[in-house]
């Protein structure tokens, strides 16, 4: 139960710090009422997605590890599309730079507890040490140094915008190579020694499937909503 709250905690944290960005960028707008329903609009549409990956965890329709993966159809791939349509629709708009640029950036912090949590879920079965900082996943490194990074350049501004950018583009690789370990440990666990399958069907319950479901495609979110935001400065400097 200890770590299903922790699953769950992470999650509601993060939906109000993102909450926290969006009131942030939504003052842009000068029409009172279109803020407000764009305030409405951000909670309700946190909130319905929060439901979905719930039901659809709880539907065990997920369960089945067949060819293509359920859990990256149904849980990841929507947010990444979403992520797509919505910062190129919004890459001109005037609201991203209203978002303090250390915000967008910190928020990767986040991972290091998400991948503490990744370790104490090996002890109780739910994920195999392969997919944590004791096999392949070295996500909880890179989340060390975002503090760090980001001290130097938005605080003491020793290091440029430039070096920022390119610690996001460093992050999203090790997203990247982070979903290529789950798919691969499921689908070519012969790469890791194994003849079966390293992923255990408990990883995609709820609310384990928090992770694939919000907490990853959140970071890949911030990520490049970072990136054109840094470059937007870059520009104008």
């Amino acid at each position: 139960m200890t770590l299903q709250l922790a699953y769950m905690g992470l999650t509601l944290l993060m939906n109000i710090i993102l909450i926290m960005f969006g009131f942030k960028a939504i003052k842009s707008f000068d029409n009172s009422s279109k803020e407000k329903n764009k305030k409405t609009i951000l909670i309700i549409s946190l909130l319905v997605w929060q439901v979905y990956v719930f039901l659809i965890s709880k539907s065990g329709i997920l369960n089945n590890f067949d060819f293509p993966p359920r859990f990256f159809l149904f849980l990841v791939l929507p947010l990444f599309v979403f992520t797509a349509i919505f910062i190129y629709k919004n890459r001109k708009n005037n609201w991203i730079d209203h978002i303090p640029a250390k915000w967008l950036f910190y928020y990767q912090s986040f991972r290091i507890l998400i991948e503490s949590i990744f370790v104490a879920s090996v002890a109780q079965g739910i994920l195999h040490e392969l997919v944590t900082i004791k096999g392949y996943n070295f996500d909880m490194i890179y989340a060390f140094t975002i503090p760090v990074i980001g001290f130097v350049i938005f605080q003491k501004k020793v290091a440029s915008i430039k070096l920022a950018i390119f610690w996001n583009y460093l992050g999203l690789a090790i997203i990247v190579s982070i979903i290529f370990l789950f798919l691969t440990s499921v689908f070519a666990p012969q790469m890791y020694g194994s003849d079966t399958n390293m992923l255990p069907v408990a990883a995609v319950s709820y609310p384990y499937t928090l992770v694939a479901g919000f907490l990853m495609p959140s970071a890949v979110f911030v990520h490049i909503l970072s990136i054109v935001q840094l470059n937007r400065m870059k520009r104008t400097s």
